[in-house]
């Protein structure tokens, strides 16, 4: 099996040829540093709130001992129906999403 390479040769550019170019104008460049980014109250909050996800547990441990235990003594109860509904819900929810 032979491998070819399809891809072009690139050439040393310039100093000025490396500068970014302006995405609305493609032959402006742009000065670095000189654009200012300002977040608002709201991203802060948004970080806080992520940084509180995180650190929030994935699974609920005391709940699945409780259904383990319930589970081995016999007792715990499947609402078939509950099931059923929960499981259209999702389908119907991943469906609008899809519009």
């Amino acid at each position: 099996m032979k491998i070819e390479s399809s891809g072009k040769a690139i050439a040393h550019s310039t100093a000025a040829e490396a500068r970014p170019r302006s995405p609305a104008n493609p032959d402006t460049t742009v000065s670095a540093g000189t654009e200012k980014v300002q977040l608002s109250s709201l991203s802060s909050s948004l970080a806080k709130a992520e940084a509180s996800i995180a650190q929030a547990p994935v699974v609920n441990t005391q709940r699945v001992e409780e259904i383990k235990q319930a589970i081995a003594k016999g007792e715990f109860k499947i609402d078939a129906g509950r099931i059923a509904d929960g499981l259209i819900d999702s389908v119907r929810e991943m469906l609008a999403g899809q519009r």
